[in-house]
């Protein structure tokens, strides 16, 4: 492995590691603000991050004037991208309010992996043997993870599943959009876009109070710069030069990190049952990755869940 490989392995990890962990600032900040008040506050908070980089882009080149469809297809990217966006980690936000730990929330959100290239067979992206065997092995998994002796499901467990999902339509759309326009424009606008519908959500079914964003200030600085702004930047940077299944398999890892996370700093124990899941559908996700041979679109984690 070269200096170069090294560095970019090691910028992808730090990626993974800030997205494992936000699913701890998630949880913890849950116990203070309603699921909508929390991503609107991530999702502004990320738009800001990332404001000084685009205003310096835009200063080079003027992003906005690429003529009629240039900027239909900008506002339209950043639309729909911010309306998944949006869907995606409030779906998880509910799911961590109903009982979903830490490690299990982490674990059935890399199901994007296995799910980007079945959603992609009907877009005409076919995939390899071992994705099918991804994704045998994923429900197996999931079956272990989430379903009690009772056989039931959790409504916590249901909410992840629906918002891995929707991250994985995200994935998708971005794929669409990210030939027609540049990567962290995208990125800055659907987090605008998101925001203004997480606020208008927020305000029709929340009452967030001063006090209660004061007490989530810390979980919700660590989503909104770190897991929105800061690690999607360094995404871009790391994936530069890499092999896209490679890359894509590096940053795979933040659901081993939400586990291992969620066990330092919340004390939350797994237990065999649910560790022969977690080991299930990690095989899974390696599976589906090694095995996807149009990594194109799950090359794009896009980019921007966690």
């Amino acid at each position: 492995m070269s200096l170069f490989q090294l560095r970019q392995t090691f910028l992808l990890l730090i990626t993974a590691l800030i997205w494992g962990c936000s699913f701890v600032a998630q949880s913890v900040g849950m116990d203070h603000v309603g699921p909508f008040t929390f991503t609107a506050s991530r999702m502004f908070l990320g738009a800001i991050v990332l404001t000084p980089l685009v205003l310096w882009m835009n200063h080079k080149e003027p992003i906005f004037s690429q003529g009629q469809n240039g900027i239909k297809t900008t506002i339209s990217g950043g639309l729909l991208c911010g309306l998944f966006l949006f869907i995606g980690e409030s779906l998880q936000q509910f799911g961590l309010i109903h009982d979903t730990s830490v490690g299990k929330a982490g674990f059935i959100t890399s199901l994007y992996i296995v799910l980007v290239p079945i959603l992609g067979l009907f877009v005409g992206h076919r995939c390899g043997r071992f994705v099918w065997i991804g994704v045998a092995m994923s429900l197996i998994g999931l079956y272990f993870l989430c379903i009690t002796e009772a056989f039931s499901i959790s409504l916590g467990d249901t909410y992840m599943f629906f918002g891995a999902l929707t991250f994985s339509l995200h994935i998708l759309v971005i794929a669409h959009f990210i030939t027609k326009m540049n990567g962290i424009v995208l990125s800055w606008l659907q987090f605008i876009f998101g925001g203004i519908i997480a606020t208008t959500a927020m305000l029709i079914f929340e009452s967030p109070t001063l006090a209660g964003i004061q007490s989530a200030a810390l979980p919700i600085l660590w989503a909104g710069i770190m897991s929105n702004g800061i690690a999607y930047t360094l995404q871009i940077v790391g994936q530069r030069g890499m092999n896209s299944t490679v890359a894509s398999l590096i940053m795979s890892l933040e659901s081993a990190f939400a586990a291992i996370a969620g066990w330092l700093l919340l004390n939350e124990i797994l237990n065999q049952r649910e560790i022969t899941g977690c080991l299930l559908m990690g095989a899974a996700v390696i599976l589906a990755q090694l095995g996807n041979t149009n990594s194109d679109s799950s090359q794009k984690k896009e980019t921007m869940t966690q």
